[in-house]
């Protein structure tokens, strides 16, 4: 088997399993890997992920030529031929709508707090790319803001999007994302979330190259430490993770409960609004009264 049809059977494989688990529906999505250092193979617009086979996809240039194939490809390319110009090392892109990493996304919440030691010593953190219309040039530029630092991020009200050394590694990093997605929803749900402490993100950090781990960015540091406040870290060059101070704890309660203040004092989030944490029972009771109202 030759290099080429090894890589059109990993998409089918890959698009097979985004499809079984949700990651995509109906048409949605897209995949791509390098096919040397100056071609793509990439998937085919309109066509089901679950559904593909090897003879569907097309190979393109890297200024997204099409130079073979029946039909035409993916109409995210633009995205795709971003990530390969900002970023050599990269040999392979996925695109999908996780429904639970993708509410993170129309939610506007970033998942970047310290809360899983495999995320932090993998990913690091996943930022939420601005909002821009799917199939357009806005794509790629909101994409050109985390990329050289992250292998993973959020695009705002549209999916999530992964890269790496091969397809596979691409792949099982979108799987990590809705893993991490679904773990912080339901602590959330739960009331709160233990985070893991800043001493502690720099530690595993520093365990990165016993893991055989090569991440695109350092973790950037604590801006409180650094006495960076007022120009923040840069998402260009380091990964913003969200990590409290230990004290000489490892893990730290979620400092924002209900009527407490935000980290930094402020007692309301960064839009001006106060978290509001409820439990089941008290949701329920709050439902039940506004039917009895309507009634």
């Amino acid at each position: 088997m030759t290099l080429e049809s090894q890589l059109r059977a990993d998409i089918v494989e890959v698009g097979r399993r985004m499809y079984a688990r949700g990651y995509t529906a109906s048409n949605d999505g897209n995949i791509s890997v390098r096919l040397g250092d100056d071609r793509l193979l990439m998937t085919p617009r309109s066509v089901c992920k679950g559904f593909m086979t090897p003879d569907m996809m097309c190979v393109t240039d890297l200024d997204g030529k099409k130079l073979q194939g029946d039909r035409d490809p993916s109409s995210e390319m633009l995205m795709h031929l971003e990530v390969y110009r900002q970023r050599p090392d990269a040999r392979a892109v996925c695109h999908a709508h996780p429904p639970i990493a993708t509410g993170f996304a129309v939610a506007g919440i970033p998942l970047d707090r310290a809360v899983l030691a495999e995320v932090l010593t993998t990913l690091g953190s996943i930022p939420i790319a601005e909002y821009a219309t799917p199939s357009t040039s806005e794509l790629p530029a909101a994409v050109r803001k985390y990329v050289k630092a992250h292998d993973g991020m959020l695009l705002a009200n549209h999916g999530a999007l992964t890269l790496g050394t091969d397809l596979f590694s691409a792949y099982y990093k979108l799987e990590t994302i809705e893993h991490f997605a679904k773990i912080s929803l339901v602590a959330r749900m739960l009331g709160r979330e233990n985070l893991i402490a800043r001493e502690e993100v720099d530690r595993l950090q520093g365990l990165r190259a016993n893991y055989g781990i090569q991440a695109p960015a350092p973790i950037c540091p604590d801006p409180s430490v650094v006495g960076d406040l007022l120009a923040g870290p840069d998402p260009l060059t380091c990964q913003v993770v969200q990590a409290p101070e230990g004290d000489g704890r490892r893990l730290v309660p979620d400092p924002i409960v209900a009527g407490a203040p935000a980290p930094g004092g402020d007692p309301q989030g960064p839009d001006g609004d106060q978290e509001i944490r409820l439990t089941y029972r008290e949701l329920s009771a709050l439902i039940e009264d506004a039917i009895r109202s309507l009634r």
